[in-house]
């Protein structure tokens, strides 16, 4: 029987995301979850390619999920290639063609379609750079350091 069938939503979830964050990291880029985007949605998975380019990865850990939650629609002028990433019994053809796939389970995933390149511009790749690198030193900081968030 499938895992998610066995497991809660938010496990699926956690199994897939962390699935997707290995093979990202296996293909060069650094990895940042749950990055608030300058439009009010936050994005379960931002990576930055070796080269500067963005890719955003909306996990979805069911049909339910994915027809409940219609927000990635918001994400693609924040990124340059824009991808789902499914459990592996979920259905790929439920999802459209104008976005990458990647299965994933708790142990790796695979990159099932490309995503086509939407090209930020440039004021847009900046600010996104900025916000990428400004989490990440924080989070880096709370963990190095033990605290929650550092006085300004």
């Amino acid at each position: 029987m499938p895992y998610n069938l066995l497991s809660s939503r938010p496990e699926t979830t956690r199994h897939v995301t962390r699935g997707v964050r290995r093979y990202l990291r296996a293909c060069g880029f650094a990895v940042i979850g749950e990055l608030p985007l300058p439009n009010g949605v936050r994005a379960d998975l931002v990576a930055l390619a070796p080269d500067g380019g963005l890719r955003i990865v909306e996990v979805k850990s069911s049909l339910e999920d994915y027809r409940a939650d219609r927000k990635w629609m918001r994400y693609r002028d924040y990124c340059d290639r824009f991808y789902f990433a499914i459990p592996t019994e979920l259905d790929a053809a439920l999802f459209p063609d104008d976005a990458g796939l990647i299965v994933a389970d708790a142990h790796g995933a695979m990159l099932a379609r490309e995503a086509p390149s939407l090209r930020l511009a440039p004021a847009s790749r900046k600010a996104m750079l900025v916000r990428f690198g400004a989490l990440a030193a924080e989070r880096y900081c709370a963990l190095a350091f033990g605290e929650e968030r550092l006085a300004e």
